[in-house]
C-alpha cells in the first residue's frame, strides 16, 4: 500500500494475473480501478517510433541599447533534436501526452523537466505531446504571481496593479492573437513609457524596417500569416513574475517565461506540426512620477534577454520567426547547446563569452 492508501500500477496487474490464474484469496470481482487499468493495458499501443533526429536552422536576433545603459542581449538559437528516450507509455511524466497539470511556478527550478514522452511527435489533435508543455497551463494561467505588498513609492494596492499590468503586457506582445498573426502590438506599446524617446523610437524602426539592431522579435512574437498557421488556440507557459524596490524607489518587476507555439505551415493541407519556443526575461520600473520623467500606468524598459528555438537562424530580419518545417536539416556543429524547457538555467545561458547573437543547437523541441 503506497502513501496515502493508493496502489501502484505495478500492484494492480500483479493482482490481475493473479485473479486470472484463480490464485487462493483473489477477490472474485475485481474493484472498478482494477477494471480501468486492466482495460488500460489491453488497449495501450505499441511503441511509438522516434522522433525525427534533427530540427532545422533557426534565426537569431540582435541587442539594443537603452537609455537607462543597459545592455539588451537577445539570442535566438537552432534546434537540432536528439531521439529522446520514450518512457512513460501510461501518458504520465512531465513531457508525456497527459498526467495532471504542473501548479503555477513559484521560484526557480533546480533541474530541467525529465524526458519522459519525447518521442512521440506533436499531431494536429495533439500539439503539444511529446514535450513538457504537455502539462503546462495555457495563456496567463501558467505564469505565477507573488502577492502583492507596499513596495518603494507604491502602496499594496498600486504594487498589485503594476504586477498585473505586467503581466498584461506579456499577454499583449504574445500570447494576444492579432499579434501573433502579424499584427502591431499597440496595446503592449502603449504600457511602455512614452517619454523613454529612445526605446520608442527603436520600437518605431523595428516595425518600419527590421534588422539586427531593430528588430521586433527582441521584445514581440509574431508569425507571417502567408506562411505560418498556429494549430488550435493554446500557447502554453510556464514562468513567473518577480518584483523588488528599485532606483528612487521605484518597483522593479521581473517577468521570466518560457511560451510554447505550436504551428504548422500555411499551406492547405499541411499536418506537419513543429513548435517554436520562447523563453524571455524582462525588466520594467514602475517609477514614481515624482521623480521620473514617466506617464502614469506605464513602466520604463530596463532590460530583456531572450532564447528561442525554431524561430529561424540567419541575417534576414523579416520581423517575424520563421519556422522550419523540413525534416533534414541538422542545424551548425560546434554551436552552444540548449534544452528550451530548462528553465534552471538563466536565459543565455551557453552562448559563449561576449556574444549575444549566437546560434546553437538545442536538445528537444
Amino acid at each position: 500500500m503506497g502513501k496515502g492508501g493508493s496502489i501502484s500500477d505495478e500492484e494492480w496487474e500483479r493482482f490481475l494475473r493473479e485473479s486470472e490464474a484463480g490464485v487462493e484469496g483473489a477477490p472474485k470481482e475485481p474493484s472498478a480501478r482494477a477494471r480501468m487499468v486492466a482495460r488500460r493495458l489491453r488497449e495501450e499501443p505499441g511503441r511509438p517510433d522516434a522522433w525525427r533526429a534533427h530540427e532545422p536552422p533557426r534565426r537569431r536576433a540582435g541587442k539594443a541599447r537603452y537609455v537607462v545603459g543597459l545592455v539588451v542581449a537577445a539570442g535566438l538559437l537552432v534546434v537540432a533534436l536528439n531521439p529522446g528516450r520514450v518512457t512513460g507509455w501510461f501518458g504520465g511524466g512531465d513531457g508525456g501526452g497527459g498526467g495532471a497539470p504542473l501548479a503555477a511556478e513559484s521560484k526557480q527550478p533546480d533541474q530541467a523537466p525529465p524526458s519522459d514522452g519525447a518521442g512521440q511527435p506533436p499531431t494536429l489533435a495533439q500539439p503539444f505531446r511529446g514535450s513538457p508543455a504537455a502539462r503546462w497551463a495555457n495563456g496567463t494561467a501558467g505564469i505565477g504571481m507573488p502577492a502583492a505588498k507596499a513596495t518603494g513609492w507604491m502602496s499594496k494596492a498600486q504594487v498589485a496593479q503594476a504586477l498585473a499590468r505586467s503581466r498584461d503586457f506579456l499577454a499583449e506582445a504574445d500570447l494576444d492573437p492579432g499579434v501573433l498573426r502579424g499584427d502591431r502590438p499597440k496595446q503592449a506599446i502603449a504600457l511602455i513609457n512614452p517619454r523613454q524617446r529612445d526605446v520608442q523610437d527603436q520600437l518605431a524602426a523595428a516595425f518600419r524596417a527590421p534588422s539586427r539592431k531593430n528588430d521586433p522579435l527582441l521584445l514581440f512574437s509574431r508569425f507571417d500569416p502567408a506562411k505560418v498557421r498556429l494549430v488550435g488556440h493554446d500557447v502554453r507557459t510556464r514562468g513567473r513574475i518577480t518584483y523588488r524596490e528599485g532606483e528612487r524607489g521605484a518597483v522593479e518587476v521581473t517577468a521570466d517565461v518560457t511560451f510554447v507555439y505550436p504551428v504548422v505551415s500555411a499551406k492547405a493541407g499541411s499536418d506537419d506540426v513543429v513548435r517554436t519556443i520562447v523563453r524571455r526575461e524582462i525588466v520594467m520600473s514602475w517609477d514614481d512620477p515624482a521623480k521620473v520623467n514617466t506617464v502614469s500606468g506605464t513602466f520604463s524598459l530596463l532590460s530583456y534577454k531572450s532564447d528561442t528555438t525554431n524561430g529561424g537562424c540567419g541575417t534576414a530580419y523579416t520581423g517575424y520567426f520563421t519556422p522550419d518545417f523540413g525534416t533534414g536539416g541538422a542545424g551548425p556543429s560546434g554551436g552552444p547547446t540548449l534544452d528550451p524547457y530548462d528553465r534552471s538555467k538563466a536565459v543565455g545561458t551557453g552562448r559563449p563569452h561576449g556574444h549575444d547573437t549566437t546560434c546553437g543547437t538545442a536538445t528537444r523541441s
